[in-house]
């Protein structure tokens, strides 16, 4: 779960920790840091929306990476640490002396990023039901400790929805279906029957990540792991080079459930799984995914803009029709009617001109983006991919699920020896073709 307008905008490293709301304990945490001699740039608190009578700590630090990991040690050890966010611009050295920006290289590493839930920042808007209610706050202190707890390999903890979960649910899944078989693209009316299937797509029940990233995994290659909140546009992206989908696993408040002020599992299961279950869309979300590895902040950005007005916001036409493929469109009631409908202003998509332009987070988007089709936009993303200035290409390696740097001639020759394997077998498939046609 992406959200690059609440990216967060900090010094060079920061942590997040919780205590008990108590006289003293902002002193004596702050003691911490004087122990290991690191400075704070800045620091503000907040009641915790996560744990009961407890405050949240945002600080801002000055320190080296070294000193900072010792301080994570030293704080581990008095309170209790949500989440750390590294510097915006750590450059990790390779062999040949280049620096660059530190990126996961393995998938495992994405435990790393899954961590980094951007906590604090600009301020949720204050009609967050989950504000005033304390049983809401903590259920969704159960999924964010799920999701934390959460590594590479493990299998997605089953989670057991309560009854009002699964209404909440259902209304969604009931009131959304009417609208699918005259406002969604024909992949996801393709896929939506094999999730009913395989997964338990119901009305009366909520589908578990674990059973939906093995759907993935055999249809396209993707998988999902649970993640707490929202994740950086570079965390976020990061997952999708590797074909991971990071996803909530908690419901939208009951109070109304056609409206939720940030993305929940009905969001990712309903708007996003079954497009993920279709390999072309499946390669165009990687390939936003691998152009981001390494980028600047700014492009990161641009990639993330392209990522919403297409993933999240976009449209194709087919047979003639606008059709949906956005997941903020096909998990949204309202919005899913309005973008189909004469009042919304649809352009085509360019990635050189959707980049630049600002989304709308609690409003109907001004615009929307229509794609030819999915090897349409994956093209344009291409050719915009090759304006980004990296000292170096990326290849995803699926059978070490790595990335691989190409950057001198022997790592591009180990690619090289990989696709003419590939190019024999088709050379033979089509020589066989021939032969027996």
């Amino acid at each position: 779960m992406m959200d690059s307008k609440r990216a967060m905008e900090g010094g060079e490293t920061a942590v997040v920790f919780s205590l008990k709301n108590e006289v003293g304990c902002l002193v004596r945490a702050l003691s911490l840091f004087q122990e290991k001699g690191v400075n704070l740039r800045h620091i503000e608190s907040r009641t915790s929306r996560r744990f009961v009578n407890e405050v949240e700590i945002f600080a801002d630090c000055s320190c080296s990476k070294k000193e900072f990991n010792e301080l994570l040690e030293h704080l581990k050890d008095h309170v209790n640490i949500i989440t750390f966010n590294s510097p915006a611009h750590v450059r990790s050295a390779e062999a040949d002396g280049e620096h660059i920006l530190w990126f996961p290289k393995k998938i495992s590493e994405l435990d790393k990023c899954s961590q980094r839930v951007m906590t604090f920042g600009s301020e949720p808007d204050a009609d967050h039901p989950c504000f005033k209610d304390e049983v809401y706050c903590k259920r969704r202190k159960y999924f964010a400790e799920i999701a934390m707890n959460y590594k590479f390999g493990q299998p997605i903890p089953r989670i057991e929805y309560t009854a009002e979960e699964i209404r909440t649910w259902g209304v969604v899944f009931r009131e959304l279906t009417k609208l699918y078989p005259t406002h969604a693209c024909r992949e996801y009316l393709k896929n939506l029957p094999l999730l009913r299937k395989h997964c338990g797509y119901r009305e009366d029940n909520i589908p578990q990540l674990e059973d939906v990233s093995l759907f993935l995994k055999e249809r396209s290659g993707f998988t999902v792991r649970p993640v707490a909140g929202y994740l950086s546009p570079r965390d976020f992206l990061s997952g999708l080079a590797f074909r991971v989908f990071f996803s909530t696993q908690y419901v939208r408040h009951s109070i109304d459930p056609l409206y939720t002020p940030e993305p929940d599992t009905c969001h990712e299961l309903l708007g996003h799984v079954p497009l993920l279950a279709d390999p072309k869309f499946a390669q165009f979300s990687q390939e936003i995914g691998l152009a981001s590895l390494g980028a600047t902040d700014e492009d990161v950005q641009k990639l993330a803009n392209c990522y919403v007005f297409t993933v999240e916001f976009g449209l194709c036409r087919q047979d003639g029709q606008l059709r949906a493929y956005g997941a903020g469109l096909l998990s949204s009631v309202e919005e899913l009617k309005h973008a189909l409908s004469d009042q919304a202003c649809v352009k085509q998509f360019d990635p050189k001109t959707t980049c630049a332009l600002e989304f709308q987070i609690t409003n109907f988007q001004e615009a929307y983006f229509i794609s030819e089709s999915f090897e349409d936009a994956t093209e344009k993303m291409r050719e915009f991919a090759k304006t980004i200035k990296r000292p170096f290409s990326v290849y995803y390696n699926p059978y070490t699920q790595s990335i691989d740097l190409l950057k001198d001639n022997h790592s591009i020759e180990n690619v090289v020896h990989d696709l003419r394997s590939d190019l024999t077998i088709i050379c033979d498939a089509l020589g066989k073709m021939n032969t027996y046609i």
